[in-house]
């Protein structure tokens, strides 16, 4: 039987609190599937024989692709009752991510907004994507709305 995490509300969320997730290994499969989904077939991600004429002599993920994993593995950490993503700012690119490379997200709590009549709220976080080597390959702001608990 899975053990259930309850999910955090815009009022359990506190500032500067920081949440690190799980960690997964980026696959050739993973490059793969996102340049048929995206359309992407860039070469510098999916041919290898190209890639050794470039300073990285091998493949790299997809920048919007390690971005995307990145989003899977913050639903966890922490997992909170998000009604939307409302935006994304002052993202950065900060190295490349190759296959077999494993990432990791730490996120930070930077602003809280109550919104409306006090039924959702506006969380600011400061994304960090890392590698296996504790190397920060991403980064950036995002703000998302969370429910608030239920008044009583």
């Amino acid at each position: 039987m899975p053990i259930l995490q309850p999910y955090l509300h815009f009022d359990d969320l506190e500032l500067e609190a920081v949440y690190q997730s799980a960690a997964r290994t980026v696959t050739q499969a993973d490059i793969t599937t996102f340049a048929g989904f995206s359309g992407d077939y860039n070469p510098i991600h999916i041919d290898h024989e190209f890639c050794k004429t470039t300073p990285f002599r091998q493949p790299m993920a997809h920048g919007f692709a390690v971005f995307s994993i990145a989003s899977g593995l913050s639903i966890h950490a922490p997992l909170t009752k998000t009604v939307a993503l409302l935006g994304v700012r002052e993202w950065k690119f900060v190295a490349p991510v190759f296959i077999g490379d494993t990432v990791h997200v730490l996120s930070t709590v930077t602003e809280k907004h109550l919104k409306g009549v006090g039924k959702r709220g506006e969380i600011v976080w400061h994304r960090q994507i890392k590698n296996q080597h504790g190397k920060t390959v991403q980064e950036g702001v995002m703000t998302t709305l969370v429910e608030c608990r239920a008044k009583r």
